[in-house]
Order: C-alpha cells, then sequence, then structure tokens
C-alpha cells in the first residue's frame, strides 16, 4: 500500500478527518482534525508511514482553516 493510501487508512481508525496529497516538490501534505488523542497518533504514525515508505522528516504545524469531515487522497 503506497504512504498517501495508507495514511487514509490510518487517519480513518483513528477517528480523524482531513486529507493528504503529494505537493510539486515531492513532499506529501498531511492536513488533519480530530482530538488531541487522534492527532498525535497520526503524527507519530506518519513517521512510519507503509512499509515500503521512506520519510525522513514530519513537521507539524497548527491548521487554522476549515477541514472536510471524512478523509480522503486529494489531487
Amino acid at each position: 500500500m503506497y504512504y498517501r493510501a495508507a495514511t487514509v487508512t490510518a487517519a480513518q481508525r483513528l477517528g480523524v478527518h482531513g486529507l493528504v496529497r503529494n505537493l510539486p516538490d515531492g513532499r506529501v501534505e498531511v492536513i488533519a482534525k480530530g482530538s488531541a488523542r487522534g492527532l498525535a497518533e497520526l503524527a507519530a504514525w506518519l513517521w512510519q508511514g507503509s512499509p515500503a515508505a521512506r520519510v525522513d522528516a514530519v513537521q507539524v504545524e497548527e491548521w487554522l482553516a476549515p477541514v472536510a469531515e471524512g478523509f480522503a487522497v486529494a489531487e
């Protein structure tokens, strides 16, 4: 399973809403809302990702804009 699809699965399991998408520079962006625990667990999961993933860094920032319900891959 690829990183974005695996992120959707992890977020849904944790009850987190938002999206994951590739950025033009090759990084992956995750925008998420949920409980403090769910967000912390998702952030921890992002360091590992799917089995084939190579994660060099995870940067966490506060997101103030609205986030849609559900979790999906955005293009």
